[in-house]
């Protein structure tokens, strides 16, 4: 079922890789998991995203929980070099080289750092080498950071024009309740459409090692679905964790119909704007209407951002219609919200764009 995929990224829980008990990985499980990697390596190009560095790190800094930042830090610079190497090893047994890449938020935020990530991992599958991918924890901070690696993983593929998300976790996929609390609670094989029913049925589920939880997955599953692209949450204990995923075992989400510009696409699901513009009634309209964001539709504006920055694109209800790349600076565009085009040259004392964010810099979100 998955050799049909021909660019796979498979995301691995900290609860999947290591022994929540004893801080170590699973190493007989990473063992069978890496049988299955070499047989779709054949045919496909892989990339890991491997959560449980901050997991296995973590025995080396204290005996309690971690709390503070610095410390969460530091464990994840001690568990990332053991993350690597049992990769290199368990791998090397198939004769198949890995690579180690650290990404932060700003990586795939910034559209010239995520153009030079996906480059750097073109090289990589051109050499038939499995980049092995976990968030930089040692610098990323609460503020500016993914959080968990479903949506790391989702990035990741959409940089690399994946068509298939393998999220491996310990559940077996979404249910229409949470299987931890109600006995009869059932798994849904198959979701053609992610929707407000969907996103109300993934119940966060708390769990020892990781930070993530359903709700997270299905916005991963958002991510990729817009980007053309299948995600499959299945359970990571199984003999051959990626070779038996079946719908009976698993939940498949299937691509929406979306934009075809791979700048666009990256711009759907930008997760950090840096600012936004607060736009009012004619605005809407013409954006709606796949029309460019001029400065006399913009009532007001938030965030200390740069031309070239992604800012999110509200209404006065605070409702988000939009993304879109300004063409000002936070300081221009303040001096020009709520002005004709034609008056921006003598306002600012140079000539600039007639839009504050051109349509073929836009993406909406509803119609």
């Amino acid at each position: 079922m998955i050799k049909k995929f021909k660019k796979i990224v498979i995301k691995i829980g900290s609860n999947s890789i290591v022994d929540p008990k004893l801080k170590k990985i699973k190493t007989k499980w990473l063992e069978r998991l890496c049988r299955d990697v070499a047989q779709i390596h054949k045919t496909s190009k892989i990339v890991v995203v491997c959560s449980g560095a901050i997991a296995l790190g973590s025995k080396s800094i204290s005996k309690s929980a971690l709390r503070k930042l610095e410390d969460k830090q530091a464990a994840a610079s001690i568990g990332q070099i053991e993350l690597a190497y049992q990769w290199r090893t368990k791998l090397k047994k198939h004769r198949i080289k890995v690579s180690q890449i650290l990404l932060t938020l700003e990586d795939s935020e910034t559209r010239r750092r995520f153009l030079n990530a996906r480059n750097t991992i073109s090289s990589l599958h051109n050499r038939s080498i499995i980049p092995i991918i976990n968030e930089n924890d040692t610098v990323a901070t609460e503020e500016i950071k993914y959080g968990d690696n479903d949506k790391l993983a989702a990035r990741v593929a959409q940089m690399i024009g994946a068509d298939l998300l393998i999220l491996l976790s310990d559940v077996d996929g979404l249910y229409n309740n949470n299987p931890k609390k109600v006995r009869d609670a059932k798994k849904i094989s198959e979701v053609f459409k992610i929707n407000r029913k969907i996103e109300n049925l993934a119940k966060s589920q708390t769990s020892e090692l990781g930070s993530g939880g359903m709700t997270t997955k299905i916005v991963a599953a958002k991510i990729c679905s817009d980007n053309g692209c299948t995600t499959v949450i299945t359970n990571s204990n199984k003999k051959n964790p990626i070779s038996s995923i079946k719908r009976d075992n698993s939940t498949f989400f299937y691509p929406s119909t979306s934009t075809n510009s791979s700048k666009k696409k990256w711009l759907l699901n930008h997760l950090n704007p840096i600012g936004s513009f607060i736009v009012d009634g004619g605005a809407k309209n013409a954006i709606l209407k796949n029309k460019s964001l001029l400065p006399a539709g913009i009532i007001d504006i938030q965030g200390n951002f740069k031309k070239g920055d992604v800012i999110a694109i509200l209404i006065k209800s605070g409702t988000k219609i939009a993304l879109g790349i300004s063409a000002y600076d936070y300081n221009d565009a303040k001096k020009i919200i709520g002005k004709n085009s034609s008056e921006i040259s003598k306002i600012l004392g140079f000539e600039g764009q007639d839009e504050v964010v051109h349509k073929d810099n836009l993406v909406k979100f509803s119609a």
